[in-house]
Order: structure tokens, then C-alpha cells, then sequence
């Protein structure tokens, strides 16, 4: 997310409670930013019919409509969020086509991508549950998925982040650091190692990690004064430590994928554990 841009939020809805959960928590993430919110349904004609039933025998105008009634359901709970924050310019978009490919390809043109974590799977409609997985993994700009009540709602906690030294783990610092200023809330680093390599001591493996996240912090405390940090260095699994880091935490922010800064010590596939395993909005940080 890139906070001086004029880039949209974009946020993908399918009727579900956990659609209108992410469009509230976009909400207020757009009025914070006075960022645009684009609100998208993508839909898909059914595939599957069943004997002697024909595509034109489907009412897909009342399918349409559906989807109409979900957009302005969609718009007005926006509002609502957004309203205690500022105003909010919102626009509603109905979509004849496979949510996955339309999402990926408005990924190209947004600062972030909202998705709820699953969806009721409604007659003809994708499950939102693989839309949030396929999105983390290739959309092109950050990725936010909002669980249907998040344990955090109406209390504060930190901002959490994982830390590896890679690439998206130094956008996934920035949006925790942005994040943070924005809620008026701290920041948690966290870094895990492993004993993968017997020639590198336990010692030496720690020393490593509180430098490399000395050196991805660098810079931050000086753009963002308002914001405390608290560090986590430790020999841990690095998804256990963050999904218990942040049971509690307003937000957790991870790269979608990385290198491991060290020997050691990598964040890699740990996005999807983390992504599958919170209960409260994870960020996916992506790089293009």
C-alpha cells in the first residue's frame, strides 16, 4: 500500500456475512487513507444443470439482480463504516465473469485487495474461501482477508509483522508501520529461526536474526515516531509464533512468499499457514 497514490481499495463481495465484514473493514481502511473504495461482485453463470435443463431455460436476469441487491447492501454498510472517519467516495461494480481472474487482473491497478475468508457458496457463485487463497498468492498488489468477526473487533491490539530480510518481507514492514500510525496502535516484529544447519550455532543463529531485524526496522522509527516497536527474535516455527504473537493483535502482515535473510531462517510458504490459520485480518504483502 502506497499512501500518497490515488490508487482505489478494492474490495470483492459474494453475498456472504464475510463479503459485508471485509467491505466494513475496507471502509474505514479507505476513509484513513482517503483512498477511493470500489466494491466488485463477480458472477458466473451456472455450469451444471442437471437432465433436460437448458442455459437459456436459467433466469440469469434474476441472477443479475441478486447481485445488484448484494452491491447496494454492500455500499450502504460501507457508508455506515466509514462515517464516524470522513467521507467516502465509493463506486459499485457488477461483473459477468470468474471472480479469481477479474480480481488479479484489478489487483493491477489497486493499492490493496479486500477479500472475506470464505463465502456461503452460493448457486453459481465461487466459494470466496478459494478467491482469498488464489489472491494471496497471485495478485499483484497487497492482499487484505477479513475473517466474519474479527476477535479484535471493538478493542485495540498491535499491529503484528514477519520479518525474513526478503523482499516481501520489507513491504510487509512498511504496510505494518503504515498500518500501525493509522490506528493509532504499536507495532510487533517478529522474527524465527531454526537449527536447519548444524555448522551455524544456536548463538551465532540469534545474533544473525536480531541484526537482520535491526537492519529491516532501520529507518522506521524516525518516519513514524508515533509508533512503538516491540522486537521478537526467537527459535520458533515461524507461523506458530505469529498466529500466538497475534491471537490478539488489530492486524497481522506478512510477505506472500520469501528467501530467509540468514541460514536458517525463512518466512516462505508461511503466508498460507498464517492466512488459514487467523482469526483476525491478515494482510498478505506482495511485490510485482
Amino acid at each position: 500500500m502506497s499512501p500518497n497514490n490515488n490508487l482505489p481499495i478494492v474490495v470483492g463481495i459474494d453475498g456472504s456475512p464475510d463479503g459485508l465484514a471485509a467491505v466494513r473493514w475496507a471502509a474505514i481502511d479507505a476513509a484513513r487513507r482517503g483512498a477511493r473504495l470500489d466494491i466488485l461482485e463477480a458472477i458466473v453463470a451456472p455450469t451444471e444443470f442437471g437432465p433436460g435443463i437448458a442455459f437459456d431455460q436459467y433466469d440469469y436476469e434474476r441472477f443479475r439482480e441478486s447481485g445488484r441487491d448484494a452491491l447496494d447492501a454492500a455500499s450502504e454498510t460501507a457508508a455506515t463504516a466509514a462515517a464516524p472517519i470522513g467521507d467516502l467516495v465509493i463506486t459499485t461494480d457488477l461483473v459477468e465473469a470468474p471472480p479469481i481472474p477479474t480480481l488479479r487482473d484489478r489487483s493491477k491497478n489497486a493499492d490493496l485487495i479486500v477479500v472475506g475468508t470464505r463465502g456461503h457458496g452460493a448457486f453459481g457463485r465461487t466459494l470466496l474461501g478459494s478467491v482469498s487463497t488464489a489472491l494471496a498468492r497471485h495478485a499483484e498488489c497487497p492482499v487484505a482477508v477479513i475473517p466474519e468477526v474479527p476477535e479484535t473487533a471493538g478493542r485495540p491490539g498491535p499491529v503484528v509483522v514477519g520479518v525474513d530480510g526478503s523482499s516481501c518481507s520489507k513491504r510487509a514492514v512498511e504496510i505494518a508501520f503504515d498500518q500501525a500510525s493509522r490506528r493509532g496502535t504499536d507495532v510487533v516484529a517478529v522474527l524465527t529461526w531454526s537449527e536447519s544447519f548444524r555448522y551455524v550455532s544456536r548463538d551465532d543463529l540469534q545474533q544473525q536474526g536480531e541484526a537482520l531485524l535491526s537492519e529491516s526496522l532501520a529507518g522506521y522509527g524516525e518516519t513514524y515516531p508515533d509508533v512503538a516497536v516491540r522486537r521478537i527474535v526467537v527459535e520458533d516455527r515461524p507461523a506458530k509464533r505469529l498466529l500466538e504473537t497475534g491471537e490478539h493483535a488489530e492486524l497481522i502482515v506478512v510477505g506472500s512468499h520469501g528467501r530467509g535473510g540468514f541460514a536458517g531462517m525463512t518466512l516462505g510458504s508461511v503466508s498460507q499457514a498464517v492466512l488459514h490459520g487467523a482469526q483476525v485480518p491478515v494482510i498478505i504483502a506482495r511485490t510485482s
